[in-house]
C-alpha cells in the first residue's frame, strides 16, 4: 500500500463508519433525516402552507404534502429565481441546475442549496473514493489526475441573485480550490460552452499528464477519447495513459458502451464503478464491482418514498417509506431534500435487490424515453415534435416506436424512428429536418447533445408498410384496448422486432 493510500485510509476510517451504521440502521437514519428536513423547513413559505409544525411522522407527511412533480413546485421555485428566498428552504438559494424539461417548459431549474451542494454532491464525491478504496486498496489513483468531463454548458446569469447551469457546471463553480491539485480540466476549460474548442483544448491539456481517474457519462467520454486517440495517433487510451485504472460513470446505462470501452481501454485492471446521480440529488453508488446492484445512500440530506409501479398514476397512489419496500418490485422514487424538494417524484424507476442493506438497480422511468446519450427525450417531446412535422409536411401518422441507434468505434449515436404513415410526408427529408428541429425546441438536452452532430447524428426515419404495426401486436399477443405500441424505448428490443417483422411482411 503506498504512503497516499495509507494517510487518505486515516482520514476515511471515519467516513465508513458512518456509512456501515446506516446500513446496519437505515429506518433510524431515515428518520432522523425527515426530522431535521422538516424542522429546518418549519417556517419557509411552504412549510407554513403545508402546516409543518403539525408533522409528527411519514404519516401526517402524506397527508398534509401531497405528492409533487416539477410542473406543481414551478410556482415556488419561479420566486427563488427572482430572488425572494425562504421559499422552500430557509438557507439562500441562489444556484440552479438547468435539466431536460417537462410537459410545459423545455428546461426545468432544479434549486441548489448549501446544504445539497456540501451533504450531497459533494459528499458523493468523497465517498465513491472511500469505497472504492476500501475495495481496492492498492490502488493507484492517488498517483495521478482524475479527468471529469462534465456538460458543456456554462453558468447563466437569471438576474443580479441567482445562476444556472447544468449541474456539473454549477459544481465546478463551487468546488474548493484545492481540488485542481489533482482534478483536471481548469475550470475555465471545464466550463466552456463551444463542444468542440472545449474538446481541443481538452485534448491540449490532458494528454501529457498522468491520468489514472475518468468520471463523466459515457457517451460524452467516448465521444472525447476517440477524438484524443485520432489527434495522438495512439492505437488505444493506454497508449496515451498507461495508468488509467477507473471510469467513474453515471446518467445512462453503461451496458451498450462497454465493449466499446473493452475495445478503447484493453486492460484487465480497469474498473467501471456505476453511480445513480441527477439534478435533485446523489442516491446511489456501486460499492462491489462485481455486482451490478448500488448501495443507496441514506445520509445525504434526502428522505425516501417509493410508488409501486402497479398504483402509479391511479388517483389513490400512495408513497410508502423506506422499511416497506420489498425485493423485485419495481418502484417510482419520492424524494425530500435539503434543497427545497418535497415528495418530489422524480421520474425515475428502481428495484430494491437487497433490503439488509438497501441495494437497487435502475429499471427505467415512469413515462417512456430515450436516454441513451443523456438526452432525457420524453413522451410529450416526442409527440409535440412530430405533430410539428406532420403539419409542416402534410403527413398523417398511424403508429410510431424510436429507439437509439449506439454509438460504436465507427459511428456516432442517433435516434431512429420507425413510422407507418396514413399519409406520407410530402418530403421525408423534410419531415426529418422538422422532427429534430422540433425536438431541439422542446427538450434542451437533446439540443445539447445534438450540437454540430457531435455526439448525436440527425435522427433517422424508417418508415415501414401498412398494417405492420398491427400485424407486429398481433402476432405478439397484444391487440385490444389495454394492448399499446410503446412509443420510446431505451434499447432496440421493440425496434430490431418491427424492422425485421417489415422486412418479411407481404
Amino acid at each position: 500500500m503506498t504512503l497516499i493510500n495509507s494517510i487518505f485510509n486515516l482520514f476515511s476510517y471515519s467516513r465508513m463508519e458512518e456509512i456501515e451504521h446506516f446500513q446496519k440502521n437505515p429506518g433510524q437514519v431515515q428518520t432522523e433525516m425527515f426530522n431535521v428536513l422538516i424542522d429546518a423547513a418549519n417556517n419557509t413559505e411552504f412549510g407554513l402552507e403545508h402546516q409543518f409544525e403539525r408533522i409528527r411522522n411519514q404519516e401526517d407527511f402524506s397527508k398534509l404534502v401531497p405528492l409533487r412533480e416539477y410542473d406543481d413546485l414551478k410556482p415556488y421555485i419561479d420566486k427563488i429565481i427572482n430572488g425572494e428566498q425562504n421559499i422552500l428552504w430557509p438557507t439562500e438559494i441562489k444556484w440552479f441546475a438547468k435539466s431536460s424539461g417537462t410537459t410545459s417548459d423545455k428546461s426545468k431549474f432544479i434549486p441548489i442549496s448549501k446544504e445539497s451542494l456540501e451533504d450531497c454532491h459533494f459528499r458523493s464525491g468523497k465517498d465513491i473514493v472511500i469505497l472504492f478504496n476500501e475495495l481496492y486498496p492498492e490502488s493507484n489513483i492517488f498517483s495521478g489526475k482524475t479527468l471529469a468531463l462534465g456538460g458543456s454548458t456554462s453558468i447563466n446569469q437569471n438576474n443580479n441573485k441567482s445562476y444556472y447551469g447544468d449541474l456539473s457546471a454549477v459544481l465546478i463553480r463551487n468546488l474548493p480550490f484545492w481540488t485542481y491539485f489533482y482534478r483536471i480540466p481548469k475550470p475555465e476549460i471545464a466550463l466552456m460552452e463551444e463542444w468542440e474548442e472545449k474538446i481541443a483544448k481538452l485534448i491540449e491539456s490532458t494528454k501529457n499528464k498522468n491520468v489514472t481517474t475518468l468520471v463523466g457519462v459515457p457517451s460524452w467520454f467516448l465521444v472525447f477519447l476517440k477524438k484524443l486517440m485520432e489527434n495522438t495517433g495512439a492505437n488505444n487510451i493506454l497508449d496515451i495513459w498507461p495508468n488509467l485504472e477507473l471510469f467513474i460513470h453515471g446518467g445512462i446505462s453503461f451496458a451498450p458502451y462497454r465493449n466499446v470501452y473493452n475495445q478503447i481501454i484493453p486492460s484487465d485492471n480497469m474498473k467501471y464503478m456505476e453511480t445513480y446521480n441527477a439534478s435533485e440529488g446523489f442516491f446511489a453508488i456501486q460499492n462491489d464491482l462485481n455486482s451490478k446492484d448500488m448501495l443507496l445512500m441514506l445520509d445525504y440530506g434526502i428522505y425516501y418514498e417509493f410508488i409501486p409501479m402497479n398504483e402509479y398514476g391511479l388517483p389513490n397512489m400512495k408513497a410508502i417509506p423506506l422499511e416497506d419496500v420489498k425485493t423485485d418490485v419495481n418502484y417510482a422514487i419520492v424524494i425530500t431534500t435539503n434543497g427545497g424538494l418535497w415528495r418530489y417524484i422524480i421520474g425515475d424507476t428502481i428495484k430494491f435487490t437487497s433490503t439488509n442493506p438497501y441495494k437497487i438497480k435502475i429499471t427505467g422511468r415512469t413515462r417512456h424515453f430515450i436516454n441513451a446519450f443523456g438526452e432525457e427525450l420524453i413522451i410529450d417531446n416526442a409527440q409535440g415534435a412530430l405533430q410539428e412535422a406532420c403539419d409542416a409536411t402534410g403527413a398523417q401518422i398511424r403508429e410510431y416506436t424510436a429507439a437509439p441507434v449506439f454509438m460504436d468505434e465507427n459511428q456516432k449515436g442517433k435516434h431512429q424512428w420507425i413510422i407507418e404513415f396514413v399519409k406520407s410526408p410530402d418530403s421525408l427529408d423534410k419531415f426529418k429536418e422538422e422532427l429534430d428541429k422540433n425536438l431541439k425546441k422542446r427538450n434542451s438536452d437533446y439540443e445539447a447533445k445534438r450540437y454540430k452532430d457531435i455526439t448525436l447524428d440527425a435522427p433517422d426515419i424508417y418508415v415501414v408498410k401498412e398494417t405492420c404495426f398491427y400485424k407486429w401486436m398481433e402476432t405478439r399477443g397484444k391487440l385490444g384496448g389495454q394492448n399499446k405500441v410503446p412509443r420510446l424505448a431505451n434499447n432496440r428490443l421493440y425496434a430490431d422486432e418491427l424492422i425485421e417483422f417489415d422486412k418479411n411482411l407481404k
